[in-house]
């Protein structure tokens, strides 16, 4: 979903209604804001340690976004999995379809490719998107734009997703991929 989307409150809607999903913290050389805590929001990277994993190959997926490297570490994911977790990643579109690429490619008894699922958070408007993005108050004016202008090539990518859902209602959105995930794991068992 582009920024501002409904990614995040989502998540954490989502890992408060079930004990058996953690979140997958990613690695960013993004300044953390103001109520961000290392570690826990984000793993917030020098860019010489963000290449020195990636040429280490302990990413998942990687990528630039919005000026600023993001990725997300292997190893965590699989030992979550591997324990029976469910693991969400609150990804942008160019890390999810390296993950995507990574579940297809890699062996059947792999637990990412095993455990895969693909969701798309759609804002309800490109004017809603700009309004939220403003609320936030966290980004400049020239931040919002450039987010917003990348937003469109965003939006263009959701048919690359096995599902899509608008979030217009907050409350029906975590209802909605709450069926979804309970439709994934009927059909896995």
């Amino acid at each position: 979903a582009p920024s501002g989307a409904g990614k995040t409150t989502i998540c954490h809607r989502l890992l408060g209604a079930h004990r058996r999903m953690v979140y997958s913290v990613s690695c960013t050389t993004r300044p953390p804001r103001h109520h961000e805590v290392d570690g826990r929001d984000y793993h917030f990277l020098s860019s010489e340690r963000f290449e020195q994993l990636i040429s280490a190959g302990a990413f998942l997926e990687h990528a630039t976004v919005h000026g600023y490297r993001y990725g997300t570490l292997r190893a965590p994911v699989v030992e979550a999995l591997e324990g029976g977790r469910d693991v969400l990643m609150d990804i942008d579109v160019q890390g999810a379809a390296n993950v995507r690429r990574a579940a297809h490619d890699a062996p059947p008894d792999d637990p990412i490719r095993r455990a895969f699922l693909d969701i798309f958070i759609r804002p309800p408007s490109l004017a809603e998107l700009r309004r939220r993005l403003a609320q936030r108050a966290t980004d400049s004016p020239a931040v919002i734009e450039r987010r917003l202008a990348n937003a469109q090539a965003e939006l263009n990518r959701a048919s690359e997703y096995r599902y899509v859902v608008v979030n217009d209602d907050l409350d029906q959105a975590v209802a909605e991929i709450e069926r979804i995930l309970d439709q994934e794991r009927a059909r896995r068992t």
